[in-house]
């Protein structure tokens, strides 16, 4: 595995994809050469060593002709889609470094209570008439609840100001939470979400991750808002 630093430039990395997009098609070139030159080498040593009685039937060389034309046609897709997905990756990989330093919402339940202030943040499904969130300490006890009224479908995020449902501060730490979200009376599907902060770009095999510190890392799809 390996950082991707955030300095790289939109031109290094488009260099990159254009010569690899050559030496790919070039491998791909050579390699469907090869087949077809062992085929061709094949065939004509067949034909002049044939039985002038028994000759080769017309059909099965045509279908040869057809499977070694469709091995070909497979390589060179294949080494097409690999290009392609090679620039997406190395594109992805350009998103991603810039938001390194960022505060992003992904999904998770955790709160970071610090000077008295704990961001977190919900993803509804559907539009809800009523939200309700939950806030609980190590021991799973609940240090307050408090309704964020009705939202429309989407992502929000939410500042708890670390008082408890008694009114009194409660200690800078590691909270959880939880949502429950209703509209007419039915429950609506809400995902909870937590606040991290970018710190570096990871490459692990042919994705890329955000590293967001204690709180581990996550795809680079899994980011709902950057805040």
């Amino acid at each position: 595995m390996a950082t991707v630093a955030p300095s790289t430039s939109a031109s290094d990395i488009f260099a990159t994809l254009n010569a690899q997009s050559r030496s790919g098609a070039a491998e791909s070139a050579s390699a469907s050469e090869a087949v077809q030159n062992r085929f061709l080498t094949l065939l004509v040593t067949q034909l002049k060593n044939q039985d002038p009685l028994n000759p080769l039937d017309n059909a099965a060389v045509t279908s040869q002709i057809s499977q070694i034309n469709t091995v070909t046609g497979i390589e060179r897709l294949n080494a097409t889609l690999e290009t392609l997905l090679g620039t997406y990756a190395d594109g992805q990989a350009m998103q991603a470094a810039g938001l390194i330093g960022k505060n992003v919402l992904v999904p998770g339940s955790q709160l970071s209570l610090a000077g008295g202030v704990a961001n977190g943040g919900v993803s509804l499904s559907e539009p809800a008439d009523s939200v309700k969130l939950t806030i609980l300490d190590a021991a799973g006890r609940v240090v307050q609840s408090q309704k964020l009224g009705a939202h429309e479908a989407g992502s929000f995020n939410f500042v708890w100001d670390g008082k408890t449902d008694a009114g009194t501060a409660a200690p800078d730490g590691k909270y959880r939470f939880s949502v429950e979200a209703t509209r007419g009376g039915e429950k609506v599907p809400a995902e909870t979400l937590q606040i991290g902060t970018v710190s570096a770009l990871v490459r692990d095999k042919n994705r890329f991750q955000l590293d967001l510190g204690e709180l581990g890392r996550v795809e680079f799809d899994k980011v709902q808002t950057i805040l």
